[in-house]
C-alpha cells in the first residue's frame, strides 16, 4: 500500500479515513537535498551473522535470518518535520529561553484542519494575509483557536527534482501573523521551506531589503508558533475543512525541530 492510499480506522466510536501527509525519507532523494541524509540497511541474514556476539557461540537464528535493522543519519530538519520556537531564535520576547521541540505543548500538534489553496502562486512569490483571507472566503471557513492550517502549493509534486528547495512560493510575515493572531499555533506547507526560497530572499537582501529575510521564521521569536515543512499529498484531501490533523513530533532532547508523521483524519459519512 502506498502512502497515498486511504486507510480507515475506528477511533472513539467514530470511523475515519486516514490520509498520510508526510514525505518518505529515502536514499533516492538524498543527492538533491541541501541537507543530505543516508539510510544504512542491514538485512536479516547479515544481521544473523553479526549478532552471534550477543547470543553467544553456538546459538543460531532460525533459517539464518535475524531481525533486520537500519541506521539513519539525518538532521532534525530533514523529511517532514516540525520547527519549534527555539529554531527561530534562542529567546522568547520576554527574555526566557525559547521552547525546544520536546517541551512544546502537545495540544499544538492536534486540531481541526483546514487547507488554504495557494496553487496559483508562482515559484518565489509571497503568500500574504490578503491571500489567506481570500482563500478562506473561497472555502467559506472561519478560523478558530487551535486550528491547524495547511498551505497547499503543490510544490511537493517536485519533491524528487533538483532545485526542489527553491521551487516554492512562501509565507510572508503578514500571512503567518494573521493566522497566529486568529489562534493558529501549528501551520504547515507542502514545500521545502516555509518562507520564500533562499535565492529570492538573498537577492532582495543584497538589494537592500533586509527585513524580509526569513520573516515568517523570525516572527516566531515575537509570537511563538510551530510550522511544518515538507508536507505532502495535500491534493488527496477530499475536503478543505471538517477534518482533524495530528502531527506529534519525535521527542528529541533540547532540539530545534523533529520529524513527524502528519495524518489527516477525515470523518466518514454519518460520523461527522
Amino acid at each position: 500500500m502506498s502512502h497515498t492510499d486511504a486507510q480507515r480506522v475506528t477511533f472513539a466510536g467514530r470511523s475515519y479515513r486516514l490520509v498520510d501527509l508526510s514525505q518518505r525519507i529515502s536514499n533516492s532523494t538524498s543527492a538533491i537535498e541541501p541537507m543530505p541524509h543516508h539510510i544504512e540497511y542491514t538485512d536479516h541474514r547479515t544481521k544473523a551473522k553479526n549478532m552471534s556476539y550477543m547470543l553467544g557461540e553456538g546459538v543460531h537464528w532460525p533459517h539464518e535470518c535475524a531481525a533486520a535493522t537500519e541506521v539513519v543519519k539525518l538532521g532534525t530538519h530533514c523529511g517532514t518535520h516540525v520547527d519549534a520556537p527555539y529554531h527561530y531564535w534562542p529567546q522568547s520576547a520576554d527574555g526566557s529561553e525559547a521552547t525546544t521541540i520536546d517541551n512544546v505543548d502537545l495540544g499544538w500538534f492536534a486540531g481541526d484542519g483546514f487547507v488554504l489553496d495557494m496553487t496559483h502562486k508562482k515559484t518565489g512569490e509571497g503568500i500574504t494575509d490578503t491571500d489567506v483571507i481570500a482563500a478562506l472566503e473561497q472555502i467559506d471557513y472561519e478560523v478558530k483557536a487551535g486550528d491547524v492550517a495547511l498551505i497547499r502549493t503543490d510544490t511537493s509534486l517536485r519533491f524528487s527534482e533538483p532545485g526542489y528547495h527553491n521551487a516554492h512560493p512562501g509565507m510572508r510575515r503578514s500571512a503567518t501573523e494573521w493566522l497566529i493572531d486568529h489562534g493558529v499555533r501549528l501551520m504547515g506547507i507542502d514545500a521545502w521551506g516555509f518562507d520564500r526560497p533562499f535565492d529570492v530572499m538573498s537577492r532582495e537582501y543584497q538589494a537592500g531589503d533586509v527585513d524580509q529575510l526569513w520573516e515568517s521564521h523570525l516572527l516566531g521569536r515575537e509570537k511563538p508558533y510551530c510550522h511544518i515543512e515538507k508536507l505532502d499529498n495535500l491534493a488527496a484531501l477530499p475536503v478543505s475543512h471538517g477534518f482533524h490533523v495530528t502531527a506529534f513530533p519525535v521527542k528529541v532532547d533540547r532540539a530545534s525541530g523533529a520529524w513527524t508523521r502528519v495524518v489527516a483524519w477525515i470523518p466518514e459519512e454519518g460520523d461527522k
